[in-house]
């Protein structure tokens, strides 16, 4: 059931719980969350990073569109951290139906110029945009780059982001950071910061990247405060891909049927706790 991401966190919204957006990099990743998601009737987004598009390639952009339209369950697929117009614009040519400008790191009023020259391309066909406003830290060089110094997003002007951008959902800044923490860094998330943001934007999807390796009650905190989606993409990987290095110690294996599926199951694992804890298990029925 193909939807763009505004249709899918809309109802996240009215029912206070978190839609998943985890990251892909592989067909056989995709394939065991939809398989995960349509077990515990959930809604789900797909998101491919630019660097993991350039990866994978359009063609299973294709693949995924396609696999997406036979599910049962609500799914998007969204461009997460969209570097410039152009690229958001290829994006949605390639067939995503949600798209992120990433325009963080620009001036405030740069950054609503960038996002509402988005949301005008997007909006026209059917294409939700989201916005960030803060910067999410960094706390491995593993992954996607993220900010030396977080930079808390203001409430007010959360306010005036969303009101002068037209964006659909907003991505805020309270305290999370990519990748995976060092041993011995323990993130806190400042959720009274969210709790006021919300306040303001009762009617706007908020939006927690940087949502791997954060302590499990408060994220599930942060979906009773108002986020609808978490962006989740260390965890899983981290998951599938230690576990192929388990299964690649037997040098003897070369076929993908005896080496993926081990993988596959360690990622089910990590996102079904996701989606329980995001209190997304059975909300597909909402929509």
């Amino acid at each position: 059931m193909l939807k763009n991401m505004k249709e899918i966190l809309s109802v996240a919204n009215e029912h206070n719980f978190a839609v998943p957006a985890f990251n892909v990099a592989d067909y056989n990743m995709f394939k065991g969350l939809m398989e995960i998601t349509e077990e515990l009737n959930a809604p789900i987004i797909i998101a491919i990073h630019p660097d993991e598009l350039k990866h994978v390639g359009p063609e299973m952009v294709k693949a995924v569109i396609e696999r997406i339209y036979k599910s049962p369950v609500p799914a998007c697929i969204h461009l997460d951290h969209g570097a410039d117009f152009e690229q958001v614009i290829w994006a949605i040519q390639t067939g995503y139906t949600s798209v992120m400008i990433d325009g963080s790191s620009l001036p405030f009023e740069e950054n609503v110029a960038a996002c509402k020259k988005v949301v005008e391309a997007a909006h026209a066909v059917n294409v939700s945009v989201e916005g960030e406003l803060g910067t999410i830290g960094t706390a491995d060089n593993f992954g996607e780059a993220g900010a030396a110094v977080i930079k808390y997003t203001d409430p007010e002007d959360a306010v005036r982001f969303v009101e002068e951008s037209g964006v659909d959902t907003l991505a805020i800044a309270i305290g999370t950071c990519h990748g995976l923490y060092p041993k011995g860094v323990d993130p806190e998330l400042k959720l009274d910061l969210l709790s006021e943001i919300k306040a303001k934007l009762p009617n706007t999807p908020l939006v927690l990247h940087g949502g791997s390796a954060n302590p499990d009650d408060e994220i599930e905190e942060s979906t009773r405060r108002g986020v609808n989606k978490i962006n989740i993409s260390s965890d899983i990987k981290s998951a599938y891909y230690n576990k192929m290095r388990e299964v690649l110690q037997n040098e003897k294996l070369r076929e993908p049927g005896d080496i993926q599926p081990p993988c596959q199951a360690a990622l089910k694992e990590v996102a079904a706790h996701k989606i329980r804890l995001f209190h997304a298990d059975g909300k597909a029925d909402l929509y």
